[in-house]
This record gives structure tokens, sequence and C-alpha cells, in this order.
């Protein structure tokens, strides 16, 4: 069958596995067209396949629910589902988004792009079905499926969650997606690779040198042979999934190939037919079917870039802030060995592994667990190292609470990095990182870094790791110039960019100090001669920049986070304290659920580039404008 013309999953009931075998083959075409061309998660989809087309025959969506963990592994289920004549926008503005989404098609049961989340969901909707929210007269009974990586089975929400399902013995039927990898090698006891270990012919081999030399061993050695097997055994039992999952009341089978349709249909249906919470353990390949991702050893081309073009900035290309960190953290590393780092499963991404490679015994991968990370951090503080916590904006929500008592309470020397902050563009809603400075500027004792270039990233960072108490720097997914107009601040101090009128002041508050120079310059045509001012440091807040603000009469300040109870509205609070009268207008991110799209796009809709902020300016200074002149200092 041509997937062409696949409508639905009701089409694919009577394919034979000869049939299904070549659909498969059509699948992972078609998903490495597209994210070769619009950028994506490539191997994780390119892995689920045949369990997406089992689960789709042998479950009725979405009467039956299908929830995918992460959502990395959403592809197949998508082009399945009446997706395929519009995946070619797969990312784009007005497309189809990179994750399942409710909005755009009644199988997307959840928006889920924030890993280890799947199964609580299950359990929510399996108990609601219980409970008579869904007609209990009706048959067949609706199911509740959850495909969950070994990734995601490192977070600690996961297993709350399985707690709870084997407690209620709700019938989820739980798809353990085993590939050993989330975006690297999984951090997991439960992995396939210990699951094989009494396989393992080294295991094997020192094993029996081990029960020879005791055996040798004059009056004890048979008996200690006995307690040697019935030690292993015992190990052998700890470390077995079914021991683990069976402990919690939830039944495990397997493990099975992931990528043999047949096997899988057979314990799907066996599945069906427990009344109760229910494993199945799939052994599958990240980046099956296409060399380039099978031959990726770290990441299996979890996700694909799309190159992107940039004019000549100051000094050079612009460069990545994620790379310049990375570089320069492995320097600090090699001054100062009481530096460690810790990661949530994303050290490449957030461009720990240089320093992996340069200091393995102080990097720490602690999997999808970003509470454990904090928390971590907060303790080896403690003890006298200096922690760098390097975690995508958006995930540092999960992990607040523990930022807030475990490291602001207790005042300790943590440096919390937060990569991808801002408006980050293709994956969608739950990627944008428009709430860190919201969150940090709430957390007594924290300092809040916000580098608007590069340069200022290496120096910046530099002063948040000297600091004794705790720290954060924010920087964007998109490259930043090497330094804006030629130059780069010191400490704690802020630096006046652009001098002009001392009435007007406009504050580029991180990478918005780029487009706020642009505004500034366009305005001069109005006879607007604003200042510029990189704050480099809103908290604690320069006192020569609170003193600049205090003695202008117009105040824009321009962030591309959240604007309520952001940067603008914090300077705000503290420049009324000695001057009432200093009127302010915040430029920023509206309280909204942001869809994917080209990161610059979604800013020039929101009225954050050059232009936008320059229209924005005009007509607030026009109201707020007195008779003196515009330009009079």
């Amino acid at each position: 069958m041509e997937l062409e013309n696949v409508k639905g999953p009701s089409d694919l009931a009577e394919l034979s596995i000869a049939e299904l075998e070549d659909l498969a083959s059509q699948l992972r075409h078609r998903i490495v067209g597209t994210v070769s061309k619009n950028g994506g998660h490539l191997g994780s989809n390119l892995g689920s396949v045949e369990i997406t087309l089992a689960l789709h025959r042998s479950f009725d969506s979405p009467r039956d629910v299908i929830l995918f963990d992460t959502g990395h592994q959403a592809y197949p289920h998508k082009l399945l589902t009446g997706r395929n004549a519009d995946f070619d926008s797969l990312r784009r503005r007005g497309g189809i988004s990179g994750y399942p989404n409710r909005s755009e098609s009644e199988h997307d049961w959840i928006e889920n792009s924030h890993a280890s989340t799947a199964l609580s969901y299950a359990y929510g909707m399996a108990a609601a079905f219980q409970l008579g929210a869904d007609d209990p007269a009706a048959l067949p009974l609706r199911r509740v499926v959850a495909v969950v990586g070994d990734g995601a089975l490192t977070g600690g929400m996961a297993y709350e969650a399985l707690n709870n399902i084997g407690h209620r013995r709700l019938p989820i039927i739980i798809i353990w997606n085993d590939n050993g990898r989330s975006y690297a090698p999984t951090i997991s006891r439960l992995s396939s690779s210990l699951t094989k270990l009494r396989l393992n012919p080294s295991y094997i081999q020192a094993r029996n040198r081990i029960k020879q030399v005791i055996t040798d061993l004059p009056k004890v050695g048979n008996r200690a042979v006995s307690s040697l097997a019935n030690m292993t055994s015992a190990l052998r039992e700890a470390i077995e999934p079914r021991v683990f999952f069976e402990a919690l009341g939830v039944r495990y089978t397997g493990p099975i190939d992931g990528h043999d349709i047949s096997e899988l249909e057979y314990a799907l249906a066996g599945a069906k037919e427990w009344n109760g919470p229910i494993v199945i353990h799939v052994l599958t390949q990240k980046g099956k079917g296409y060399p380039p991702a099978e031959d990726d050893e770290l990441q299996c081309l979890h996700d694909l870039k799309v190159p992107q073009v940039f004019s000549d900035v100051e000094g050079g290309p612009p460069l990545s802030y994620t790379q310049t960190f990375s570089t320069e953290l492995v320097r600090i590393g090699r001054e100062n060995p009481s530096v460690v780092v810790l990661t949530a499963a994303m050290g490449g991404p957030t461009g720990l592994l240089p320093f992996e490679e340069a200091f393995p015994h102080r990097y720490f991968d602690v999997g999808i667990a970003e509470q454990h990370a904090v928390t971590s951090a907060a303790g080896m503080a403690m003890a006298g190292l200096h922690p760098v916590v390097a975690i995508y904006s958006t995930f540092m929500s999960r992990a607040f609470d523990q930022v807030n008592l475990d490291v602001g309470l207790h005042n300790l020397g943590v440096t919390f990095v937060m990569d991808r902050a801002g408006i980050t563009g293709d994956d969608g809603p739950s990627h944008h990182g428009i709430l860190d400075l919201v969150q940090m500027l709430s957390v007594a004792n924290m300092t809040v870094f916000v580098p608007s270039s590069v340069e200022e990233l290496r120096v910046q960072l530099r002063s948040a790791i000297a600091i004794e108490g705790p720290s954060s720097l924010r920087f964007s997914k998109t490259l930043a110039p090497r330094m804006v107009r030629g130059g780069v601040g010191e400490g704690m101090h802020a630096r006046v960019v652009r001098e002009g009128s001392s009435r007007q002041v406009v504050v580029g508050i991180g990478k918005m100090l780029v487009p706020a120079l642009l505004a500034a310059d366009l305005l001069e045509a109005d006879g607007y001669d604003c200042t510029v001012v990189d704050p480099r440091v809103i908290r604690p807040c320069p006192l020569e920049l609170v003193e600049r603000l205090g003695a202008a009469v117009q105040v824009i300040t321009v962030e591309d986070g959240l604007i309520h109870g952001g940067a603008g509205e914090y300077l705000a609070q503290i420049v009324h304290e000695i001057n009432p009268h200093v009127a302010f207008c915040h430029l920023g991110v509206p309280s909204e659920y942001l869809p994917h799209g080209n990161a610059d796009a979604l800013l020039t809709e929101l009225g954050l580039d050059g232009l936008g902020i320059a229209g924005s300016i005009r007509a607030f200074l026009a109201r707020t404008e007195d008779p003196v002149r515009r330009t009079g200092r």
C-alpha cells in the first residue's frame, strides 16, 4: 500500500506483514526526506516505525488513547493519522507541529515535549474512565497506551506515576521503547545493557574465573561457591526489569524485537487480555533504516538542524552562544579544579561534552531528572565545589522549587546556565524559554546575568562562577554577535552602548540589545537621540544603571522573556523607589502560548525586531512627551 493512500489507522487493518514492512520503509523515507529539509527529530522517529504500525493495528485511535512520551517518536503516528499530505510543512510556521498537538488532530491527546510525563497523563485518563467519565456500558473498553522511551524512565515523575498505576491496578499498557538512549546513551539501571548482563561473555568469563579460584580454597571452597551462586542469582534478579516493575504491581513482559511487527502485535494482543497494568519491554534501534543515523554512535542523529545563513556582524560572522560557553567552561575548568558540571541527559546540546572529555570525573549526567540535578548541585556546593548546571531554559522550570529552596535558601554557589532562552522557534510552545527571567528574579540572593554577545558571555561566566552565592546566565539558541559596538563590559557594571539623550533611555536586555540599537538608530530620523544601555546584570542592579534610569524622563526596556514579572518590571520597581515620575514602557513577550516557527519571524510578529521596537518606542514617546525638546539633555 502506498503511504499517500493511508488516510487513517483503519486503512492498515487488512495489510499483510509484507505490505506493512514495505509501508515501514516508505515511512522512513518520508521522515528522512522531510527532516533533512526542515530539521527535527530523526533517530527516535526512525526507531519507532514498527511500534506505531503495530499500535494503530491493535487499537482503535482516537477512542483508545495512545500517548507518546516526549513526542520525539511521534512522526510515524502523524503520517498514519491523516497528515502525510501536509508533512512537508513540519515545524514551519502554520504547518505541522514537531510534537503531538491537540489542535492538529483528534489522534493527538497531549502536546508533550517534556519527558517523563506520559505515565501521569495515562494514570489520570485511566482513572477517569474507571470512574465512569466514559460510557461504562460501551464495549469494548477504552484502552490507554503510553509509549515511553528508556530516557524518559530516568525521570522521577515516571516512577511516581508507576507507583500509583500499580497501586490502583489501572489497566494501562506501557510500551517501554528501549533503545539505550535519550539524546546520548541513557543513564539508567533499567537499560537493555544491564538486562543482558548475564549474557555478556566478559561477565561469564570473570564469573567462571572467580568460581574456580574460590573452589580451590581449602575447606571452605564448595561452601563459598554455593554462596557465590546465591549472591549472583540475587544480583541478577535485582537488576532485571521484571522484578522492578512487578514489585510496583505492574506486570512485565519482554524484551521483544521492536522491529518485528508480528511479534509486537502478538504481545499487544496478550496485553489487552490482562486486566491490569502491564509493561511491554521493546528493544529498538534508534535511527533504524538510515545508515548515517545508525552510524552516529553518540546521538543516532537524534535531531537535525537546518543550516542558517547570517549576515556579517561586528568583528566577523555571528557565533554560537552554546559553543562559546563550552570552550570557555573548559578553560575555567583547567584553572579552577572546584568547578564541576551537571546535565539532565543533555550534555551534547548544552555544550558540556568537551568538559567531560577534559575532566571526566567532574562531569555528572543524572538522566532526565532536572530536580535531582539541582539538589545534587546544592549538595556539591555545600561540600566545597562550584557546580555549573546547564539546562535548557524551558526545562529549568521543572526544577524551580529546588532552585529556590535547595540552592537559593542556602545561598549556595551554584551557577545555572540556561541555554535556549527566549523565543526558540521551531519546537513550539513547550520549548520557548520565556519564563526564566521571571523565575530567577524571584529567587532571593540570585545574581542574574544577561549576556548580549559571545564575548560578554565569556566575561560574565567567569563573574558568575566567582560569586559565592547562586548565579544564573541565559542565552538564546540563535547565533550571537562577537561583541556589540566594539565593546565588552566588566564585573557587575552596566555598559552604555549608544550615548544620546539623558531623557530617553533604552535598555536592551541580552540578545535584544542589537535590535534595540537598530531601533534607536531608526528613531534618529524622528529627532529622538536615545541612549542605549546594556545592563549586563539585572540583579543586583548596577548602581550606575539605577542612577541613569532614575534621571531619565522616559525609559524603554526590551527583553525576549515574559513582560509580566520580567526584567523590565523589576528594573522599574527599583527606579521608582528613587524617582516615581519616570515613565516606563516594557516591550517583551505577552503571556501567551506561542506557536512554532522561525525564531526571528516570531520576534517580528511580536514587534521585537528593530522596526517593531522603533514603532513602539515612537508611540510611547509621543504619548509621554513634554514641551521640552525631544533631544534635550
